[in-house]
């Protein structure tokens, strides 16, 4: 099952996976078609790119998914995650997003694998930018905006970017090296509320305007959201239509345009089957935790869980679902460590036992590109579901 096999074992659902595999340690479950459907609503009602954002799931099976499904830019925020895409996918199109780099890191993505964009919000990464590219005009330069609005699960702006005043001088230095001037930012994660990209796009316009320059292209970033419980996500052509609204408020609204998904792109593609090891009373072990795939679901302020089901196998394999009655339990991972506990009790079958599976369904984002080697457990094992 694991990543390092040419192609993963498939099977026709869920259900024929638990009953084939019965698996002892936890399995990433891909649907291919749930990653075309999420694919299109981008590329059939954005009026732009659509950047996949690697950071969200950078697994190769995912990204030979997302590309697969149609998308042909990439967003990058690292040197590493371009060699990534580069390797396995030597025809995309990267975008060096992220407005920090290493030293040295803008040259090889330039030199080497002809990344031509790039995002700064201060002067001293400008000028790291320049001298190791040594050719501005080749270069589209997008400044980084703070967009501090709400609506959003978790905030993107207390680290990067800066207010549209600060921000006009930087984009006046981008115009007048010869860079061609854009302006990029980043709602916030999880973003409820489709008029936050209306406020950011007006501030995107009056940082031009400030600085007294024509933009050649504009960055709305990601944070649409993904489908989970207590999470209240408003239809895709809602954010789409108040894009397209706030875009014509803009001086030259015709600009290119790109957003970076990498939630809305990747989470509905991913199940995680879990087994339980342990249950003591109201109380589960289960083989797979925040050192794993649960490392985002522990955050501070991300306050949603993810859609479950449980199943039940018989001596002879044969795999249902359990119902009944339901009752919460606190659920632990496997490791040693006492925080190793999901921040919220699980509603489940009063029924459920040692053995049991629960397959935790949206979780493809920051799953797996979170887990870590802690205390000796690492999820790797993968199945496609056709």
């Amino acid at each position: 099952m694991n990543l390092a096999a040419e192609a993963m074992p498939r099977f026709a659902s869920i259900e024929q996976a638990i009953e084939r595999l019965n698996p002892v340690d936890p399995v990433y479950a891909v649907f291919p078609e749930k990653f075309r459907t999420a694919a299109a609503r981008f590329l059939d009602a954005f009026p732009g790119d659509t950047l996949y954002a690697v950071k969200a799931n950078p697994v190769p099976a995912i990204l030979k998914q997302v590309w697969a499904a149609g998308i042909r830019h990439f967003d990058t925020a690292s040197l590493g995650e371009v060699e990534l895409v580069k390797g396995l996918l030597p025809d995309a199109i990267c975008h060096f997003m992220a407005p920090v780099r290493l030293p040295g890191h803008a040259k090889v993505a330039f030199e080497k694998y002809g990344v031509t964009d790039y995002v700064v919000d201060c002067d001293a990464e400008l000028d790291k930018l320049l001298a190791e590219t040594g050719q501005a005009a080749k270069l589209r330069i997008f400044v980084r905006i703070a967009t501090s609005l709400g609506g959003a699960v978790l905030e993107l702006s207390s680290k990067f970017g800066s207010a549209p005043e600060e921000a006009s001088k930087l984009l006046g230095r981008v115009a007048a090296l010869g860079a061609a001037p854009a302006v990029t930012f980043h709602v916030g994660s999880q973003c409820l509320s489709p008029f936050s990209y209306a406020q950011a796009i007006e501030m995107a316009g009056r940082t031009a305007r400030f600085a007294k320059v024509e933009l050649q292209a504009l960055d709305i970033g990601g944070g649409f959201p993904g489908p989970y419980l207590g999470n209240d996500v408003p239809p895709f052509h809602w954010y789409f239509d108040t894009i397209k609204q706030a875009m014509q408020t803009l001086p030259n609204p015709a600009i290119p345009l790109m957003c970076e998904p990498g939630r809305a792109l990747s989470t509905e593609g991913m199940s995680l089957i879990t087994q339980v090891v342990l249950r003591k009373g109201p109380r589960l072990y289960i083989n797979d935790g925040r050192y794993g795939s649960f490392d985002e679901l522990c955050q501070p302020g991300f306050l949603a869980d993810f859609p479950l089901r449980a199943f039940t196998r018989s001596a002879k394999g044969k795999v249902t679902p359990l119902s009944g009655k339901t009752t919460p339990f606190r659920v632990f991972g496997p490791t040693c460590d006492t925080v190793d506990v999901l921040p919220r009790p699980l509603e489940l079958p009063d029924s459920i036992a040692i053995g049991d599976f629960i397959v935790f369904d949206a979780m493809g984002a920051y799953s797996a590109s979170s887990r870590s080697h802690f205390n000796g457990y690492y999820p790797d094992n993968w199945v496609c579901i056709d």
